[in-house]
């Protein structure tokens, strides 16, 4: 069994190649630390998701159905968002590592906060103006 330094390069598949662009393979701690905040976003997706669900199908005595169709859609769209964001971000972190360039900023972080912001204020917006 032949062992290679950690930042030789390692001989992969095309669609690999391809997608991580070359450069030299990363030390593994730190692939896996880009595993485990795709991972993350997606959980965070998965969450999203549930909660779109869960804002249309038991709140339906506590909004009206513009309120409720309004929120779950944004939830919804929010974790749709996320889900395809995280795996472009994925490769855009390993190829930077493998390059040795600066890691990319999380661009979606503002809009995900916005969205989210602006969930919270649909949402407050509705309470403060619903009749007692």
């Amino acid at each position: 069994m032949t062992t290679s330094e950690p930042n030789e390069p390692v001989a992969r598949g095309r669609v690999a190649g391809r997608v991580l662009d070359g450069g030299r393979e990363p030390d593994p701690r730190f692939t896996l630390a880009n595993e485990r905040t795709f991972l993350a976003w997606i959980r965070t997706s998965l969450a999203l998701i549930a909660g779109g669900i869960a804002v249309e199908a038991f709140t339906s005595s506590v909004f009206d159905a513009l309120t409720r169709t309004v929120l779950g859609a944004l939830l919804l769209f929010m974790a749709a968002l996320l889900a395809i964001t995280a795996g472009f971000r994925w490769v855009r972190v390993e190829r930077a590592m493998r390059h040795g360039r600066p890691l990319p900023l999380p661009v979606l972080v503002p809009v995900l906060a916005t969205a989210g912001a602006a969930s919270a204020v649909v949402l407050l917006v509705f309470l403060l103006l619903r009749p007692a």
